[in-house]
């Protein structure tokens, strides 16, 4: 019988126990709540609402929080407002199938203390990289003098249009700069505004022959696509021709012999190849020489993609810790 009664007793201290473990669970759940707000649209503090709880005997109902309905596969993709105000002026025209929106231009005004920079006030020997050019904008002319004329790491977020491509030559022409000879000719580019406008294409591929010492350096610019990359290669290619720099596409489509890529100073890929190629260690031999990265859309760091911009940018900044070489990056973003 006492063993009975001790074993009664053991139950009943368990059943307490549980009972108290549940009562705390009950209260970590309820902590979670999130409580409604009072008439005047404010959340009442807890001081009050602990008073209210204590003064009625009772719970006040709360309304639990479902994250997991609010996710979303889609992530940052989707646009989860569905009302959108047009701006004034703005007119739709419905046709069979499909509307029309039409939204006036918006009008962007200067500072008055902004001034756009003269392509004629650029290093003479700059000028063949924007023949055609007379200004830049205001997104090039605020970047410029960083662009060209420092070594620092830049992360420009602009949109569509805004001319990025000219701040990605600005810093490759910081580049050239760097192992441009000496006893160079500063008049070799200097055109007047005339000439620049004429048509080049009498005029010699290789105007700055001997120049730069071409071997020394190695130029990445990362696109997101293929379609992109081929479309980088054949601007850059016009634009740097009367330097000596050679432009070549590396991706899934086209692959480089070494001595192509002895060959070539400036290497437009896409960042799955260049990832690969920076994990082997046979491209250690000229990945020592790239002295610029230019990553476009690096904004696809939050995409599934992210992961291998992540790692490239790693490895670069790995690389200038281990042998004290300068590698610049620069980002170009929407």
């Amino acid at each position: 019988k006492k063993g009975a009664s001790a074993g009664g007793e053991e139950d009943g201290n368990e059943g307490e126990g549980a009972a108290e473990g549940q009562a705390k669970m009950s209260a970590a759940l309820d902590s979670i709540k999130v409580r409604p707000s009072n008439g005047d649209g404010e959340k009442p503090s807890e001081g009050g609402a602990a008073a209210a709880d204590s003064a009625d005997g009772r719970r006040t109902t709360a309304n639990e929080l479902d994250l997991t309905s609010l996710s979303f596969r889609e992530g940052s993709h989707t646009m989860t407002n569905k009302r959108c105000n047009l701006p004034a002026q703005s007119w739709r025209a419905m046709h069979p199938g499909y509307e029309e929106v039409h939204v006036p231009a918006s009008k962007s005004i200067a500072p008055p203390d902004e001034k756009l920079i003269p392509v004629s006030d650029l290093p003479s020997w700059t000028h063949d990289a924007f023949r055609g050019m007379r200004m830049l904008n205001r997104v090039q002319s605020r970047m410029a003098d960083v662009a060209l004329k420092s070594g620092e790491n830049l992360l420009l977020c602009a949109p569509t249009g805004a001319g990025k491509t000219n701040v990605a030559m600005l810093s490759i022409l910081n580049v050239l700069g760097q192992y441009r000879n000496e006893n160079a000719d500063d008049n070799k580019g200097d055109d007047d505004d005339a000439k620049m406008d004429e048509d080049d294409g009498n005029k010699e591929s290789n105007k700055h022959e001997g120049d730069f010492d071409l071997s020394a350096f190695k130029i990445i610019y990362v696109a997101p696509m293929k379609a992109l990359v081929q479309e980088v290669v054949k601007n850059f290619s016009k634009r740097l021709a009367p330097y000596g720099v050679t432009v070549r596409e590396l991706s899934g489509d086209s692959s480089l012999t070494r001595q192509q890529i002895s060959e070539t100073q400036m290497i437009v890929t896409t960042p799955e190849k260049w990832d690969i190629v920076t994990r082997q260690g046979e491209g250690r031999a000229y990945t020592q020489l790239v002295r610029l990265v230019i990553v476009d859309e690096i904004h696809l760091l939050h995409d599934d993609r992210g992961p291998v911009l992540e790692g490239i940018v790693a490895r670069v900044i790995r690389q200038v810790e281990t042998t004290a070489e300068p590698v610049r990056l620069v980002g170009l973003s929407a």
